[in-house]
Formats: structure tokens, C-alpha cells, sequence
């Protein structure tokens, strides 16, 4: 692959492997896999995270603000690798300045940190959100080729994502070891937030989806996004991004799904497209901005759920060897621990009737 540098490194005992939002959905995922490596590693976490997820992972828990140039290059010194998955991942925020000064600010002092302590190679955790499906064409899954139009690349959680890519990138044409790994729709136990991906499952176990809209979505199991982590650090390509995914879903599958494992009903009301945007539009009005909090439906949700997400990882099995199991086994997992967890209300949690 002409441009590409082919490097194969592999985690050993004894490493010291740091890996920043390592309280997070996937970032404990990837915490527990480094260290069942044998690896020492260095778990990056914000201050007043809920560390949960990190419960009994022998590591070495750092608390610090990617923010904060100094902590991070701090702990990252000594170490051999880094996984940068801190980042603020949701799709509204009071200030929207957070987005870019986390995600971009907090690149840039990741990078910064890996050049002084010379560290070997560096994985950076982006989002199938910076890709558009829709230039594959003819209903095709999307890859790594369909870039995005930034006229339509709405919203702060994602434009901060591209041009964090972009930081990346430069690095590596400045001769920083590093790759990209995009995951696609990740489900499974320990989505304390939950994520914006989570809250799908969490919203039709609490009866709070009386409908859905015409969409699609690759679903992949939050461990095995964590292993094609670790595949990508020891096989993946200098400058190259992987797709990380899995089975491709509609939303009436998803749900057809949860609804299989559950026993609970499934939602039956389709909703119209330009249904789901004025929804978006005016949650994010009304809550958003007049009343200063959350909105139930934020526009750039909104937006997202509007669009098929539907992705080929072909490139990511093919050179990195990733692999997946069945969706269905991610989205029963994940049913099984937010109501194992408190997550779902005593009505609701009374009618399950577990069908696995």
C-alpha cells in the first residue's frame, strides 16, 4: 500500500500502556483487554468519573483532565503505547466550546505527550460519525473511502471528532507512529453513562420508545471493539483508519431483537423522518437552549437517527484480523446489565421475561 508504513508491534508483559478514558464504555472495555496482555497499565480517568466499570482491573488509576498538558504528559511518561479514547461523547452540551476544547485540546495534548516520551505507537479512538454512508451508493454498506460533506457534518460532537482526526493525521505525517479506529454502534455490559448508543436499549426496556424511525445501524459487541483495539495497535498501518464494527441492523431488527430476549413488546409505531427532525428541532429549542438543560431529543440525535448507518469493517478483518460475534448477543448483553444494574424501573424490570 503505497504512503502506508507496515509496523507490527506487539503489547508484552510488563508494558507500560497507558490508555486515557479508561472509565469509559469503551475505554474500560479496552482497559481490561491491554490487561489481560499482561500489560502495566496506566488508566486515564477524569476527575469525578465514575470508575465502576474499572472495578477489580489491576491498574494503575491516574486521575487527570486531558485537558491539562502537564498531567498528561505526566502519565504518559515511560510508556511504550497509548489509546486515546477520551472525549466527550454525547450530542449537546450548555457550551459547546467543551466539545472542541476536549476532543481537539485534548488530542493535541496526547500527541504532545507521546512525542516527549517517545512512545512506540499511539491509537486514537475517532467515530464512524466523521464518515458518510451514503456516498457508497445503491444502498451499500459505507468504508473508510466515504468522506463526509462538512456542510453536513452537524454538530459539535462530530465536526470536534474530524478535526481531531485531522490533528492525528498531521502527527503522523510528521512521523508519529499512530493509527485511527472507528467503532460503529457499540453495545454491551458496563455503559454506565449510558451512551447516546446505550440509551437506545435503555429507553425500550423503560417503555419510553413508543415508536421508531426507518433507520439502520452496525452493532458490535463493546469487547470485541476492544480487542480490534488491540489488533489495530499490533498490526494496524501508520496513518490508516479501521472501521470497527459488526452486524448491520435495522432499527426494527434491534428492537425485534430486545424484544426476543426480553419478552417485553415491541414498539410498533413507525415514524416518519421529517417526524424524528421537528422532534429534534424543537426539544432542542425548547429544552436546550430556553431552558438551559438536556434536551430529550437533541437535533444532532436526531439527525443521526434519521440517516441508515450501515458500514462494511471489511478493511479491519481483512488487515487486523477483527472479529465480531452476532449482534444479538451484544444487545441481549446489554439489556441483561442495565437491568441488572438499576438502571431499568421496578414495572418494567417485573414484566421481563428473560428469553435468551
Amino acid at each position: 500500500m503505497p504512503g502506508l508504513q507496515p509496523r507490527r508491534v506487539t503489547i508484552e508483559p510488563g508494558d507500560r500502556v497507558v490508555v486515557t478514558g479508561a472509565s469509559g464504555f469503551i475505554g474500560s472495555a479496552v482497559t481490561r483487554a491491554v490487561r489481560s496482555r499482561g500489560a502495566h497499565v496506566v488508566a486515564l480517568t477524569e476527575p469525578g468519573a465514575d470508575c465502576r466499570t474499572l472495578a477489580g482491573v489491576d491498574a494503575e488509576r491516574v486521575v487527570a483532565d486531558v485537558r491539562d498538558r502537564a498531567a498528561v504528559l505526566a502519565a504518559c511518561a515511560g510508556a511504550r503505547f497509548v489509546f486515546h479514547l477520551a472525549a466527550i461523547y454525547r450530542f449537546w452540551a450548555r457550551d459547546p466550546r467543551v466539545f472542541y476544547d476536549v476532543n481537539v485540546g485534548g488530542t493535541l495534548n496526547v500527541l504532545a505527550a507521546v512525542r516527549a516520551a517517545g512512545c512506540e505507537r499511539l491509537v486514537y479512538t475517532s467515530t464512524i460519525g466523521v464518515l458518510d454512508p451514503r456516498r457508497a451508493g445503491d444502498g451499500r454498506p459505507g468504508d473508510e473511502t466515504c468522506y463526509a460533506d462538512l456542510a453536513l457534518l452537524h454538530g459539535s460532537y462530530k465536526g470536534s471528532k474530524f478535526v481531531a482526526e485531522h490533528e492525528v493525521l498531521r502527527a503522523c505525517a510528521g512521523g508519529l507512529d499512530a493509527c485511527l479506529v472507528l467503532p460503529t454502534f457499540p453495545l454491551g455490559p458496563g455503559d454506565a453513562a449510558p451512551t447516546p448508543t446505550g440509551r437506545v436499549v435503555l429507553d425500550y426496556l423503560n417503555g419510553r420508545m413508543p415508536g421508531f424511525a426507518d433507520t439502520a445501524m452496525n452493532v458490535v459487541h463493546v469487547d470485541d471493539l476492544a480487542a480490534g483495539h488491540v489488533a489495530a495497535l499490533e498490526r494496524g498501518l501508520t496513518g490508516r483508519s479501521y472501521i470497527l464494527g459488526g452486524e448491520n441492523l435495522s432499527m426494527r431488527e434491534i428492537l425485534a431483537a430486545l424484544a426476543g430476549c426480553t419478552g417485553l413488546p415491541m414498539p410498533r409505531m413507525h415514524v416518519p423522518r421529517g417526524l424524528v427532525l421537528a422532534a429534534g428541532v424543537s426539544s432542542t429549542l425548547v429544552q436546550g437552549r430556553m431552558l438551559r438543560r438536556a434536551p430529550r431529543v437533541p437535533l444532532e440525535a436526531a439527525r443521526m437517527s434519521a440517516t441508515p448507518m450501515i458500514f462494511s469493517d471489511e478493511r479491519a478483518r481483512t488487515e487486523l484480523g477483527h472479529t465480531a460475534r452476532p449482534a444479538r448477543e451484544a444487545i441481549a448483553a446489554s439489556a441483561h446489565w442495565f437491568a441488572a444494574n438499576g438502571y431499568v424501573s421496578a414495572r418494567r424490570l417485573a414484566a421481563i421475561k428473560w428469553r435468551d
